[in-house]
């Protein structure tokens, strides 16, 4: 085979498998192959595990059913009693798991493969592995036999029924659609848009307090999802409490983009956004700059843009009149090289395909972006669902958290190309002036107003230690919460009694590592929220008379939530 015929098939194979799945799966098989004395090894430990279920399995097939026990550690899909109690599914379970375990342990210890392809090919047999489960199916799982003997069959019609609205919405369904009205149910907490562009529009709310910090908050907010699940049930809404807490706020709200907004930039959400976010609300309080707050990608690019507004050409000057304060990061990354999860996703072959994925459309479809964040947990996220909605023929519970989740949006395709490309797989905005963005470069480190950085224990999305390595990029100084649960519910994460959540926090000084940290900083119990605020109340200033909703200069156009989160 000549040179140019390998390129040829080479690259018909890419465009097959773009994302890895086979290729990785070959990969870790010719890697065994080439080391037959550790496979030798792995396959005996495979043989001594399968005895020890036989012979454990004969023994309690010899009528000491009731006091069974696991072979295998705890796993949450099999909790129903017969998978216990009877031997039939105990075996099916515990053999299920057996192999899973081992092959997914084996494939982590695949000798002389990257760690890479590893994590590559471990994220696709898991998501097959997952889909095997005998949970999954009717005969193998006796949760569904039983339901469908006591209600005479009436749980798999409903079963059936879910399945074809499901079919309908080319989704498995984790909450109904109208579950919830945003407007009515969420984003109820009373304020107006002041402003709109293409782009977004900003809402600023109601005061509930005769006066506020002089200094307003401006909440950059997510475009890969709508801005309210920082405004979800009043109990639960990061905006009233900081409302509550006499300060002025305004957040984002995005427009979900169609194919004419196919040419909008990352540059054009840092400047017709952000920035045009922070000096509308300097207006409107006439206030000399604001506290800037960003979550996840929102995050992201509030980063980007204090580094662009300390660059010594940006036309901003240092000092009193300086637009940003101080600002904060919720649960947001400016160094890519271990993003989490969503590693498996990146490489110059998977982002190529999601690059021809948007060329049609001009866009990246919410759907498909919803999907690939559910297969990093698949089980909780995709098969939990479908076995109790088709399987079990129950309807999705009405939660708020998932309805938000499910109320997707779309990603313009200029902008995310970049921002795949410069940021995930090159990881640019974390090296000094080497990304440029706006007419300007970019080094993090002429950023010297503080920080206030939070990150989530169980982040599969923006992994904590990650969202740490910021305190070393920037020039000011930081302080650093680590928040219990994981990218949502750890920040969303209101004061409650008795306190069910836990936090670490403290200033932190450079140089430190993330694991130290942690070894070294007290736990402290109750919402990262109250540390927060107490943080901001003697950097915002001192109380005084609230400006009106769109200020001297600005109309109202609307009532919160507005009209953009609603387009779908």
């Amino acid at each position: 085979m000549d040179n140019n015929t390998g390129k040829a098939l080479k690259t018909q194979m890419i465009n097959m498998d773009p994302y890895g799945i086979f290729s990785s799966s070959m990969a870790v098989q010719r890697a065994w192959f080439n080391h037959p004395r550790e496979l030798s090894e792995e396959l005996t430990k495979l043989a001594v595990e399968i005895w020890s279920l036989e012979e454990w399995q004969a023994f309690t097939g010899s009528g000491k059913q009731g006091d069974l026990f696991p072979v295998i550690s705890f796993d949450e899909r099999f909790q129903y009693r017969f998978w216990e109690e009877n031997p039939f599914f105990d075996t099916i379970k515990e053999s299920y798991l057996l192999y899973t375990r081992w092959l997914e342990d084996a494939i982590y210890e695949t000798p002389d493969l990257s760690d890479k392809e590893k994590r590559k090919a471990g994220f696709w047999a898991r998501q097959m592995l997952n889909a095997m489960a005998p949970t999954n199916f009717f005969w193998t799982n006796p949760e569904a036999i039983v339901k469908a003997l006591e209600t005479n069959g009436t749980s798999l019609i409903d079963g059936w029924r879910n399945f074809l609205t499901d079919v309908e919405r080319g989704t498995v369904s984790m909450v109904k659609e109208d579950a919830f009205e945003v407007g009515k149910d969420l984003a109820t907490t009373p304020g107006a848009v002041v402003y709109r562009n293409e782009l977004m529009e900003l809402i600023q709310y109601k005061p509930t307090t005769k006066t506020v910090h002089a200094i307003p908050i401006v909440i950059v907010t997510p475009w890969i999802n709508k801005y309210y699940i920082l405004d979800l049930k009043e109990q639960k809404s990061m905006v009233k409490y900081l409302v509550d807490q006499g300060y002025t706020v305004f957040i984002t709200s995005w427009k979900n983009p169609g194919s004419d907004m196919r040419d909008t930039t990352l540059d054009d959400y840092m400047l017709k956004g952000a920035l045009e976010a922070v000096n509308v609300a300097r207006e409107i309080c006439d206030a000399p700059h604001v506290h800037l707050a960003g979550y996840c990608i929102g995050g992201t690019i509030v980063s980007a843009l204090m580094a662009w507004l300390n660059h010594p050409d940006s036309g901003y000057k240092k000092g009193k009149d300086f637009p940003v304060a101080h600002w904060t990061l919720l649960a947001s990354l400016v160094e890519f090289s271990n993003p989490g999860c969503i590693d498996v996703f990146i490489d110059e072959n998977a982002i190529q395909a999601v690059e021809k994925l948007m060329e049609e459309k001009g866009y990246l479809d919410g759907q498909d972006m919803a999907m690939s964040f559910r297969m990093l947990r698949s089980n909780s996220l995709i098969w939990h669902y479908f076995v109790h909605n088709y399987l079990y023929g129950e309807e999705p519970e009405d939660f708020d958290v998932l309805f938000w989740n499910m109320d997707t949006t779309r990603m313009p395709e200029a902008m995310h190309k970049f921002y795949l490309r410069e940021l995930y797989l090159n990881n640019r905005l974390a090296k000094k002036d080497d990304l440029t963005v706006g007419g300007l470069t970019i080094d993090l480190e002429r950023i010297q107003q503080p920080l206030y950085s939070v990150g989530t224990e169980q982040d599969h999305i923006v992994p904590w230690k990650e969202s740490f390595k910021t305190i070393d990029l920037i020039g000011g100084s930081a302080r650093y919460v680590l928040a219990t649960s994981g990218h949502i519910l750890g920040i969303v994460s209101p004061p409650v009694e008795p306190p069910k959540r836990r936090y670490w926090v403290s200033d932190v000084k450079k140089g430190i590592e993330a694991d130290h940290w942690l070894e070294t900083t007290e736990k402290v119990p109750g919402s990262w929220w109250e540390d927060w605020t107490a943080w901001l109340k003697p950097q915002c200033g001192k109380k005084q008379k609230s400006p009106a909703l769109g200020g001297k200069t600005y109309s109202v156009l609307a009532d919160a939530p507005g009209t953009y989160v609603l387009e779908k």
